[in-house]
């Protein structure tokens, strides 16, 4: 197949979308394929391009067995509703050039990554001119989180025209069952058909064994203490705030430590707070290099995936498939009628859930989860490894999602 992917985020980003997109994409072209990407310069979660890629609107390199025409864009330093929009606009724009001049591939299919959905005209006004299938990958409800976390209000107009986008691709894909739903609620009946094409963890890679030494020798944290992880996107969606609280509460624990590793657009404000309130149980840490994944996730007696209240539907965390993979102990804020609630009520022992923003039912469950830790014998979650195991090895999924690319190509869009 050839196939042409058009998505704002890219490796070498080591957390959200640039992640899988780019994995994806690898792993495609690993098989035979050949795989063309338009994306933007990398940036996130960091928002700061790096020197390196600084230089010239536009650029193509080679990365993994994919040609990847990279695409600079407005980045804003402290990103906000008006910042962000105007982030994404720029990059829908700036990009057209990249995107058009891709007609030399002759995709079979054109993959559109959400966000931003203001990528999908030129999405699909490119896939009519190259006479390609269309397929539409949701991995943010970027209007719905928009609204959820109240970065603006989407409203009737907006929600129309966003339907009448999605109406219009040839296949489109998700990453949960609830936002499948979603989905179809939002299509209210019509076309496309709606596949599910799930994040996935490289459960090879990422599994029960390494002993979390290395980082507690490298960060100076004794064998005796107790390790509460969030790592990952320190951002406004987050909701950290109840984190702090939870430290605030938990200061007088003896050998309880809470790491935040990561960045983001929140992660200045989380330390000021932190000093504020003396948080003398509260580190803060950069991204970690991805090679020593395993051992992070190994440092964590209890791992962490907070969001605010409305988010767990439109924004499934990606963090949480590396938790699981190594069998890690999870405390996750969500609904209950959310794909994570959902998660845990069928899957018991497989996380701890709260609700979301309330810092005391947070602080309840880390005190029970700490009481059962055992210094001398530190255990993985076979339950949460066993999960892993069975719904998100990198492989099912990426055959299962290049079969439908199949299907797609040699059928009508009613017969995908």
């Amino acid at each position: 197949m050839r196939l042409l992917v058009y998505g704002l985020n890219y490796l070498p980003e080591l957390t959200g979308i640039g992640k899988y997109t780019g994995e994806m994409c690898a792993w495609l072209a690993s098989r035979g394929h050949t795989v063309h990407a338009v994306c933007a310069v990398p940036y996130y979660p960091e928002w700061q391009v790096p020197k390196a890629y600084r230089r010239g609107l536009y650029r193509t390199e080679e990365r993994d067995g994919v040609m990847v025409h990279r695409t600079r864009l407005y980045v804003p330093t402290k990103p906000t509703t008006t910042s962000r929009l105007l982030h994404l606009c720029s990059f829908a724009v700036a990009s057209l050039p990249q995107l058009l001049r891709r007609r030399s591939v002759r995709a079979d299919v054109l993959i559109a990554v959400e966000p931003t959905l203001f990528c999908a005209p030129a999405a699909l006004m490119a896939a009519r001119l190259f006479r390609a299938k269309s397929l539409l990958h949701i991995q943010d409800f970027e209007l719905d989180a928009m609204t959820g976390l109240g970065m603006g209000r989407s409203g009737d107009f907006a929600a129309t025209i966003e339907r009448w986008l999605m109406r219009r691709f040839d296949a489109i894909s998700t990453i949960s069952y609830s936002m499948i739903d979603r989905a179809r609620e939002k299509l209210q009946g019509g076309d496309p058909p709606v596949l599910f094409f799930p994040n996935w963890v490289d459960i090879d890679f990422v599994k029960p064994g390494p002993t979390g030494d290395r980082y507690r020798e490298r960060w100076d944290i004794p064998p005796t203490t107790k390790v509460i992880l969030y790592s990952g996107n320190l951002g406004k969606k987050q909701g950290l705030e109840i984190v702090l609280e939870a430290a605030q509460a938990l200061q007088g624990e003896p050998d309880v430590i809470f790491l935040f590793v990561g960045a983001g657009s929140a992660v200045d404000s989380l330390k000021d707070a932190a000093e504020a309130m003396r948080l003398d149980n509260v580190r803060f840490y950069p991204l970690q290099p991805y090679e020593d994944l395993p051992e992070l996730m190994a440092l964590a007696d209890i791992h962490l995936v907070v969001q605010r209240r409305g988010a767990a539907d439109v924004v499934l965390p990606s963090k949480l498939t590396t938790i699981l993979a190594a069998g890690g102990t999870a405390v996750i804020t969500a609904e209950p009628e959310t794909e994570l609630g959902r998660l845990c009520t069928h899957h018991p022992g497989i996380a701890v859930r709260v609700a979301p923003e309330d810092g005391a039912l947070l602080t309840g469950a880390l005190r029970e989860l700490l009481d059962g830790v055992d210094v001398t014998a530190r255990r993985a979650n076979p339950l949460a490894r066993a999960y892993a195991e069975q719904n998100l090895s990198k492989e099912t999924v990426l055959e299962r999602f290049e079969d439908d690319l199949r299907r797609l190509i040699g059928k009508g869009k009613q017969d995908v």
